[in-house]
């Protein structure tokens, strides 16, 4: 970790942080760092019928001790308006975010991400939060039309899911132009890690690898994809939760490094010396022109602004991904597409 995360997360220590989407791969993830910096935090979780806490579930005893669980809904404006308040800091993950589910339930997409974003945004501006993170995604530029990506780059709505985030961040942006919001809007660049679900390709190649399947089904294999380290996407939302002068910014964060998902799926098997073929499933395939051909990171607006940039090298990430799966195995289901 360099020095200018450190002072920050010394600067965060004793501030009250509100995460929403908590019990999510990157909420969990954030959530665990906020704790160890002696953040005071309150974690969303969606409400369920189980009580699960999601990810959460897999935080030590002592960092979840430390945290403040709240179940509700973020599309319910009255809770997130009660969430909010006492709050110093916002960070907004809470989403709807499997792409190939937004085929199917659009309008579920348009209530979590932009409903939800709005009553987010709302709150804090009643509430005065000092200052709102609100979670784009890299889907957002559609397939690169001038690579690296940066920020200026056009949007494109090449599926119901990217255009509900589009939706999400044109709010932000206008509650910031309207209002003077204090929001800083970040563009992850594909995050894998440990926690994440089967809906990804990583952990798709994984689990498959593990199981006694003969091949391993994949989607196109074509794409090529920025991989980012979840531990450093966490600490690009812990900069930009205490950096000034970044109010009504949109940031990357990415590795500017890009592979495509064959490459990458072979690079895990590899790692794991298995030897099982790559199999393409027309199940699993995108719409062609809903289908996002190339992503790559323009960070120059990350190193800036924030001091940000990537630490974990992939194939150091991909292990500790492999680890995580292989001892959490009864969590995927191989033989299933999870949509």
């Amino acid at each position: 970790m360099d020095l200018g995360l450190l002072e920050v997360e010394r600067r965060i220590s004793g501030r009250r942080v509100l995460v929403t989407g908590a019990g999510g791969f990157i909420g969990s993830n954030l959530v665990e760092r906020l704790v160890q910096a002696g953040a005071k935090v309150r974690a969303m979780v969606r409400y369920n019928a189980l009580s699960s806490w999601g990810n959460l579930d897999f935080l030590p005893r002592e960092v979840l001790s430390n945290v403040e669980v709240l179940a509700g809904n973020v599309e319910d404006s009255d809770y997130v308006m009660s969430v909010v308040e006492s709050q110093d800091i916002v960070l907004h993950l809470a989403a709807l975010i499997a792409i190939p589910y937004s085929y199917v339930a659009p309008r579920s997409y348009i209530r979590a991400n932009v409903e939800g974003t709005l009553n987010v945004l709302e709150a804090a501006r009643r509430h005065s939060i000092a200052r709102v993170v609100h979670t784009s995604t890299s889907e957002v530029y559609g397939t690169a039309l001038r690579v690296p990506i940066d920020e200026d780059h056009p949007l494109q709505g090449q599926s119901p899911y990217s255009a509900s985030k589009i939706g999400a961040d044109k709010m932000a942006e206008s509650y910031w132009r309207s209002f003077g919001t204090q929001v800083v809007t970040l563009r992850p660049f594909n995050t894998y890690g440990p926690r994440q679900s089967a809906r990804a390709f990583i952990p798709t190649v994984i689990s498959q690898a593990l199981s006694e399947q003969s091949e391993i089904r994949m989607g196109a294999l074509d794409p090529e994809r920025d991989m980012t380290f979840c531990a450093d996407t966490a600490s690009g939302f812990i900069l930009a939760a205490l950096a000034d002068d970044v109010a009504g910014e949109t940031i990357n964060l990415g590795t500017g490094h890009t592979a495509s998902i064959g490459t990458i799926a072979s690079r895990i098997l590899s790692l794991m010396e298995c030897t099982k073929p790559l199999v393409q499933e027309e199940a699993r395939m995108r719409p062609k022109l809903s289908e996002v051909m190339r992503l790559v990171s323009d960070n120059t607006k990350a190193k800036q602004l924030l001091g940000w940039e990537p630490r974990v090298k992939l194939d150091d990430g991909l292990l500790e991904t492999i680890s995580f799966i292989r001892r959490h195995g009864h969590l995927y289901r191989p033989s299933t597409y999870t949509v």
